[in-house]
């Protein structure tokens, strides 16, 4: 199961919460999230280049989609091998999220040439697990900058980077995340309304997800 949404959408709570409730009820689970920035190489230069520490690389979107779906290939094996001795896997990001911010930052939509591109690499090329589910965890675009903004205020260790800092691109993103939705991209998809909910892990599990 993989849960995308914009940068600030709760991602990481719902999964926390998906987690605890699914081991309540006697479901193995294990989790893994994307980008894989102390795990990976190329996540880590994806990193270094979001925060303008690796020269014009940020500026290329077919760069950047090419180090983060590099991460997602060294990681294939460990998914397969999660997949075999787990009930559910739960992914924090997935391929719809290089997708959705690649055609964001050209300004396409779910037809454009970049999202038919990442899913030629990803699950053609680099043959990656196809997931079983996606989640869109879907928040008010206004609501997701404003938590992004406050994580990072609170933490020093969280300052925005480029993508997250850029509120026309995240406005974008979540058009184009709409779009995936609705296309049931790569799998199926449920939409999951994020924003003043109280147990988002509960409102996952009342769509008959898990």
């Amino acid at each position: 199961m993989v849960i995308e949404g914009l940068d600030g959408a709760g991602k990481r709570t719902l999964a926390d919460g998906l987690t605890a409730r699914l081991r309540d009820a006697g479901v193995s689970v294990t989790g893994l999230a994307f980008p894989r920035y102390d795990a990976d190489v190329h996540a880590a230069l994806a990193r270094d280049a979001l925060y303008g520490r690796m020269g014009d690389l940020a500026a290329s979107v077919h760069g950047m989609a090419t180090l983060f779906a590099l991460d997602r290939r060294a990681a294939a094996a460990e998914l397969r091998a999660a997949t075999e001795r787990h009930d559910v896997v739960l992914c924090d990001r997935y391929v719809a999220s290089n997708a959705a911010y690649g055609a964001a930052r050209l300004h396409q939509d779910v037809d454009g040439a970049f999202v038919a591109w990442v899913h030629a690499l990803e699950m053609g090329r680099f043959a990656l697990p196809v997931p079983d589910l996606q989640v869109l965890l879907r928040v008010p675009v206004s609501v997701a900058a404003a938590r992004a903004a406050g994580r990072a205020a609170a933490d020093a260790a969280r300052v925005q980077d480029a993508y997250e800092s850029d509120a026309g691109l995240q406005q974008r993103c979540a058009a184009v995340y709409e779009q995936l939705a609705a296309r049931q991209w790569v799998a199926p998809w449920h939409v999951v309304d994020g924003d003043g909910a109280e147990d988002l892990a509960a409102a996952v599990l009342a769509h008959g997800i898990a």
